[in-house]
């Protein structure tokens, strides 16, 4: 008999019973939409970085190749050649680079690190990579040195002494100089480690070695031995060679410069101090700071160059760094922005036995990269070409692919003025070739910096050029002098930092928030206009109505809160309705009282002068509120098509009108909500903050707590009521005093009939909404500019983000409060019932609630200027965890759904030439047709909402969630974009744990997921952005941008769009030493260091003095590494070219010999017919 199970019949019943209760989902995005996005379309990968080399320490330059090495703390090397040749490698062990040096025209570098090791690294491929690398084990290394045309690498320790490389094989000569033998025997004391190295310019077999305690030797190679040391008092930093190779100077550590010639050791024929002064007496010299380096080059037609570093009088308190040029007798000392930290002069010779004729130095400071002409009067500079994205410190950026391609054009018209004086030559590092492959869309980047700049940089071709430059600080007054400046509790440093932007590409509006709680919004023009005054719009934001006013309670309860919202179709009041206000002031500025109606910062009030380019169509700002300073602004958002901007913070949200200049929207988060809504979070209890003087009179809070103690029953008189009435009027009036006379009188008399129970709130309700609604607009006049204080996350000292350590109650309530994090315009469906879509509003918050907000534009755009927008809560579309990062809508097949634009028109053209340009131009894409009546059930568009844990797709209008997907359990989202990605569209997501994950759409099914970089920095959190078509960069230090993809495609042609460092080009000749110099051997005198530093003759060193680690191939595999059909191509070239060269030369030689035996034969035929008939004696 079969048993029966009670389970099984239950499981059947459940079953049974769901799936009746929940219909199938018969409109799953799945079934509709063919998702063509697979994990092969992604790879991750770095492209290129741009920017100044983050705490350089060395620098290196090929004089025939043109290019420029630097390497830095961090053991990055970077390379740089013509604008738009540039290169990033790292040593995967991160110590110091403290020597460089180029193999001149070999295609190959050798660098040195801190942990004494040296490296060999191919140049000749896009991507350099390291071919030899040798780790000393018992000695530091100091100082390298390695001669032109040879492959023998001299390096210097800290013991004093010296080792001798072989480049091709990476490995150490038997042939080493030991210090004991360098010094003389008499010398008790150690000599130091080696701080200069170096040939002598006529003779390869002589060495000159430099030590640091004050001694030079040289050292002759063949005989291994000195034949003359030099000695002095000071301590010994450079030393520079003559190019003849007779004398040499060194500096010292007391700012001297002295001049030794080889033959006579003894002392030195010069001894200068370039800086010091010269006493009358005859006594000796005031020292100076040490000369850290010094160069002498010199020249065929004119006096040498002496170029030194250093060297300035301890009585120069605060000077800076400076950079002394002495040409014959003329000295002059270049101060520089940034300390010093190498320098190198250009020659037209690589050559060190010949006249070298130098036309530039290149001088490495802490921050910047500088090249001075030497060939102009004055020694101008060079304009760099190379971008500059730290010359104030970024505090916020944003990334934009596939951008109109006449707007790259539109900006570099409008920002291509230069007002420093440049050099007129051309930018002498110029090696290398840019890349054949190319992106087909245009890229912009776009900056914000700590002063207040916006930079926009053209980004295509994998390249960074400055477009445009935009300066925020000339809408506001800038404090003259101390006396100036407010009081202390309101900190000055950086009030004009951009906090974030908003930019539409294809109408060019541009609107920025600032960190003082101001808002600028911008229009671009291309001719300049004068703005009398500019238009100001003055915002109190606060979460609670209370907040605004303190009403008595009658009935001695809670105060009830009235939200401000306006409905769709409400009158609101535009500029021909109100005048401007013309009170000089607005806020309370007693400093024995609570601040109120004050700003931040100040406007200018005297006539603006506005360049072509982006101009100021409004500035908004929020001001103080009963003593407390206006939040920052945590999220922006505008729209061309509205002629709306959204903005909110830790207090709510404001939505401006900035064509009629009138604020329609200014309430809390929580207000947002429907009563029943679920998802409404709870607000927590807050008493209201009693001013303790200033504009509020103390009998006030007296008698408000009196009022407070009675009850309605308690006997009170219609003539205590009425007084009561009028001093409540009277104090809201005195609040309200920004208002016109008549307004303040009838916002105090709704007030307080709001307060009182009365049948007739609804009315008063949407009275007060309207007379809350009026603009405050204004001719800006002087008063106190103010920077936010209480900033919970934004340090602009370190340019960092952190939380506030306040226990202060406003940072406390900062923290508790629902704070808006996102906005996204769109065309949807604000409720469930709506059968066509409107202009919508999808608000963001940091508790992961999404609202939704209606928008009820005039049908025209004749109207839109004369009527008010309407405003409507719709309540709670969806809850996720953790804040809402990104918003994004699709259509039914799965298309992105991108807000609409106005398309772009000169606002200071002519009628006719708008009219055109609106012609001419696209206007945004249509938005969906309206569903009839039959079609009110089916989903048409999907919301895609993103959070720091979640994402989560929903159906509209019905507002299903169709997919779910938890992003991240342990760690959280720190940036998210619905970008277009393989002709279709995915989320792309990067978290606090450095993985970078894209999922897609509509789905959110996982694609790729990988660990790239840990967060380390906050700087990184800060600017990661992601841009469509599978681009994105981020800040990897305070001054690089580091750019990566994640799109296979791109890496696929990665190789083709990078740039080349090295080009085949031919080694200059050598100097003609002359037919004297060769007769009686007065040129150059040639060494075979084969012979003397081969195994054969020297030996093999010890194998514990270093470890030699190979690498992939030798130097002779990487002379044919080049990578590309432009570099075969140009080597064959070169080759035709210097064979056709050679067969001239040996045509021309064929040719004068035969001329030379022509003329011998007839000199001889000559001297035979003399002599012919002569005896030899008549000789």
């Amino acid at each position: 008999m079969k048993k029966f199970n009670i389970r099984k019949v239950l499981d059947v019943l459940t079953a049974a019973s769901s799936s009746s209760e929940t219909p199938p989902p018969a409109t799953r995005e799945n079934d509709v939409i063919q998702e063509t996005l697979q994990s092969e379309h992604f790879q991750l990968s770095k492209t290129v970085r741009h920017g100044f080399p983050h705490l350089p320490v060395s620098m290196a330059f090929d004089p025939v190749q043109k290019i420029l090495a630097v390497g830095t703390q961090r053991g990055a090397l970077r390379l740089f050649g013509r604008a738009g040749v540039e290169c990033y490698c790292q040593h995967e062990s991160g110590a110091s680079v403290i020597h460089l040096q180029f193999l001149i025209n070999e295609g190959a570098l050798v660098s040195a690190l801190s942990d004494d090791s040296i490296h060999l690294w191919n140049l000749r491929q896009k991507l350099p990579a390291i071919l030899h690398s040798l780790k000393f084990n018992r000695e530091r290394i100091t100082c390298l040195h390695m001669p032109f045309q040879s492959k023998w690498l001299y390096i210097g320790t800290e013991q004093g002494n010296i080792h001798i490389v072989n480049v091709e094989s990476f490995t150490l000569s038997g042939y080493a100089i030991m210090w004991n033998k360098a010094i003389e025997l008499s010398t008790k004391t150690h000599p130091g480690p080696v701080c200069h190295i170096s040939e002598h310019p006529m003779d390869e077999g002589k060495l000159l070695i430099g030590f640091e305690v004050g001694i030079v030797v040289l050292w002759d190679l063949k005989c291994k031995k000195a034949d003359y040391r030099y000695s002095y008092d000071e301590a010994i930093h450079s030393v520079a060679w003559h190019h003849e190779g007779k004398q040499f100077t060194c500096s010292h550590s007391d700012g001297t410069l002295t001049t030794w010639n080889i033959r006579a050791p003894a002392k030195p024929v010069q001894t200068i101090i370039p800086h010091g002064k010269q006493p009358w007496d005859g006594k000796k010299s005031e020292r100076c700071k040490p000369i850290l380096k010094v160069e002498y080059k010199t020249t065929r037609a004119g006096d040498a160059f002496m170029v030194m570093s250093g060297g300035l009088s301890f009585d120069a308190v605060g000077r800076r760094s400076c950079l002394t040029v002495m040409h014959g007798k003329s000295t002059v000392a270049l101060e520089m922005d940034w300390p010093i930290v190498d320098f190198l002069m250009l020659c037209e010779t690589p050559y060190p036995n010949d006249f070298q004729e130098p036309y530039g130095v290149v001088v490495l400071l802490d921050e910047e990269l500088v090249v001075i002409d030497l060939g102009q009067i004055g020694y101008p500079i060079f304009e760099n070409p190379y971008p500059t994205i730290h010359e104030s410190p970024v505090t916020c950026c944003e990334y934009f692919a596939d951008c109109p391609a006449e707007l790259i054009p539109a900006l570099y018209s409008v920002g291509r003025h230069k007002r420093q004086v440049y050099s007129k030559k051309e930018w002498p590092i110029n090696g290398g070739n840019w890349g054949q492959g190319t992106l087909s869309y245009p890229e912009i980047i776009i900056t914000g910096h700590a002063d207040g700049s916006i930079k926009f940089w053209d980004a295509s071709a994998l390249m960074l050029q400055v477009l445009y430059k935009l300066k925020t600080t000339k809408v506001f007054e800038k404090a003259r002098g101390k006396e100036e400046k407010p009081s202390t509790d309101i900190v000055e440093e950086d009030p004009f930092a951009i906090q974030t932007l908003s930019w539409c590409p294809e109408s060019r509006m541009l609107c920025v928030a600032g960190v003082s709680a101001h808002v600028i919004v911008y229009r671009f023009s291309k001719q300049e206009v004068t703005t009398e005054d500019v238009q100001l719009l003055e915002v109190r934001m606060q979460c609670e109505l209370c907040d605004v006013m303190e009403s008595p309670d009658p009935t001695g309860g809670e105060q009830q809160q009235t939200p401000t919202l306006p409905v769709p179709g409400g009158a609101a009041s535009s500029p021909q309705e109100t005048e401007p206000l013309a009170q000089p002031s607005t806020g309370s500025t007693n400093s024995d009282g609570p601040r109120d109606n004050m700003p931040c910062v100040q406007v200018r009030s005297s006539p603006q002068w506005q360049s072509p380019g982006y101009q100021v169509e409004l500035v908004i700002q929020l001001v103080w509120v009963s003593g407390e300073p206006p939040q920052q602004i945590t999220s922006l958002a505008i729209n061309s098509s509205y002629g709306l901007v959204v903005l909110g913070n830790s207090n709510g949200l404001a939505v401006v009108d900035y064509l009629q200049k009138t604020l329609l929207l200014n309430m809390g988060t929580s207000e947002l909500y429907s009563p029943s809504d679920p998802f409404q979070t709870p607000c927590s209890p807050r008493k209201s903050r009693k001013p303790s003087g200033g504009f509020c009179d103390s009998n006030d809070g007296s008698n408000a707590s009196e009022d407070h103690g009675k009850s309605p029953s308690s006997g009170s008189t219609s003539s205590d009521d009425e007084r009561k009435q009028q001093k409540f009027i009277e104090k809201v009036k005195f609040k309200s005093r920004r208002f016109s006379k008549t307004v303040a009188n009838d916002f105090a008399k709704m007030s307080w009939k709001i307060s009182s129970p009365t049948e007739q709130k609804p009315d008063l309700e949407e009275r007060l909404r309207r007379q809350c609604s009026l603009p405050y607009i204004k001719s800006v006049t002087k008063y106190y500019r103010r920077r936010l204080c209480s900033n919970p996350e934004y340090h602009a000292k370190d340019n960092s983000f952190c939380r506030s350590r306040s226990t202060s109650k406003t940072s406390i309530d900062s923290e508790s409060r629902e704070a808006i994090s996102s906005f996204h315009f769109c065309e949807s469906f604000p409720r469930k019932t709506d059968v066509a879509v409107s202009p919508t509003v999808l608000v963001g918050t940091t508790t992961g609630s999404v609202l939704v907000i209606a928008l009820s534009l005039p049908a025209s755009a004749y109207h839109r200027l004369l009527q008010s927008t309407g405003i409507s809560s719709c309540g709670t579309l969806i809850k996720l965890e953790g804040r809402i990062l990104t918003m994004a809508l699709l259509d039914a097949a799965g298309s992105l759904l991108p807000p609409t634009y106005e398309s772009w028109y000169d606002p200071n053209a002519s009628e006719e030439e708008k009219e055109r340009s609106r012609r001419r131009r696209p206007a945004s894409p249509p938005a969906t047709p309206p569903a009839s009546s039959s079609q009110e059930v089916q989903d048409s568009q999907y919301v895609v909402v993103c959070s720091e844990k979640q994402a989560k797709v929903v159906a509209m209008p019905s507002q299903t969630c169709l997919y779910k997907h938890n992003i991240t359990e342990s760690s959280f989202v720190l940036r998210a974009d619905v970008v277009q990605m393989a002709a279709t569209n995915c989320i792309a997501c990067f978290c606090a744990n450095g993985h970078i994950m894209t999922l897609s759409l509509p789905s959110l099914r996982p694609l790729v997921d990988v660990n790239y970089l840990p967060l380390t920095d906050m700087r990184i959190a800060r600017t990661f952005c992601f841009s469509g078509l599978g681009q994105a960069l981020y800040l990897t230090s305070p001054m690089e941008i580091q750019r990566i993809t994640y799109s296979q495609e791109t890496c696929d042609n990665l190789q083709e769009m990078l740039s080349e460092l090295f080009n085949p080009v031919e080694t200059p000749e050598a100097p003609n030493r002359g037919f004297f110099k060769g007769l009686f051997g007065g040129g150059a005198q040639s060494l075979d260091r084969e012979d003397l530093f081969g195994e054969t003759t020297a030996g093999k060193a010890s194998r514990s003095l270093a470890k030699h680690i190979p690498g992939p191939a030798g130097l002779e595999g990487m002379k044919g590494a080049a990578t590309g059909v432009v570099g075969d191509l140009a080597r064959a070239r070169i080759a035709l070219d210097e064979r056709g060269e050679k067969l001239g030369e040996l045509e021309d030689r064929t040719a004068a010999m035969m001329n030379a035996a022509d003329d011998f034969s007839k000199s001889a035929h000559d001297v035979m017919l003399k002599y012919k008939d002569k005896k030899w004696y008549q000789l």
